[in-house]
């Protein structure tokens, strides 16, 4: 049985196409973290620039995911596949941004899931929006057809102004390697509507590796807020049409 590496730093870009009713795209560069929740403490300790629950250059903050109580994170993620009916996983991985300077925004954070013969079995997509709500989807992998695993799922939450509440999201995704590769369609009774990606080339997770990344990717965090409302600035210059922000919406979704 081969093992997938324990920490990897993808460097590459989230790119957003929205496709309905009028064409608007953007693309950033972006660096992610993939690290096994297992071994977390004993990656990151011999990191000095990023650290696990305390103060640093960059750090992963558990309150930052899952319960976002402070407490382990590979608790929460087997009580998700536990809830889904899926088989419980021999090691999990999470992908996401550190926070950086003490802040980061995560529009989404993966953990992937592996079985015994550390096949990819089991994705848990936690999903945020700038509104502080979070959901989780938790899917079984399916069988790969060109090195991609493809699952579908309902939306459940609200996300983006200018998206309703209708709609279906198509994931395809690789196991990551020394490549990282995720897109999500967003589609509804109209069409599909939106096609998000993110992709990446791995290195390992080094001090060297993270300062480069530092540097290359300044304030990268802000950035992603800030990039998010001023596209959605944007998208309101267009004319498209305005979904106002409901929480009762997104309770009615999870129990229909």
């Amino acid at each position: 049985m081969t093992e997938g590496p324990a920490a990897t730093l993808y460097r590459g870009h989230v790119m957003h196409m929205r496709l309905l009713p009028r064409r608007h795209r953007f693309r950033y560069r972006v660096f992610s973290l993939l690290v096994d929740l297992d071994r977390i403490d004993a990656i990151l300790s011999r990191l000095r620039l990023l650290g696990h629950n305390r103060t640093a250059l960059m750090s992963l903050q558990d309150r930052d995911h899952g319960p976002r109580d402070g407490g382990p994170l590979r608790p929460w993620v087997d009580a998700q596949l536990k809830g889904a009916g899926l088989p419980p996983a021999r090691r999990v991985s999470m992908l996401c941004f550190p926070r950086m300077l003490g802040y980061v925004f995560n529009p989404l954070t993966v953990y992937y899931c592996y079985d015994a013969d550390d096949r990819l079995q089991s994705l848990v997509y936690e999903v945020k929006n700038t509104f502080g709500d979070q959901i989780a989807y938790a899917l079984p992998a399916g069988d790969a057809a060109g090195g991609a695993y493809r699952q579908q799922q309902g939306k459940e939450m609200y996300v983006s102004p200018f998206i309703d509440m209708d709609k279906t999201y198509r994931f395809s995704v690789n196991a990551p390697d020394e490549k990282l590769a995720l897109r999500i369609r967003e589609a509804g009774p109209e069409g599909e509507t939106l096609i998000a990606t993110i992709t990446g080339r791995g290195e390992p997770l080094t001090d060297r590796a993270l300062m480069r990344a530092f540097l290359a990717y300044p304030l990268m965090s802000f950035r992603v807020f800030a990039l998010i409302h001023w596209h959605a600035l944007r998208l309101f210059l267009k004319g498209i049409r305005f979904h106002r922000y409901s929480q009762s919406e997104t309770a009615r979704k999870r129990a229909a």
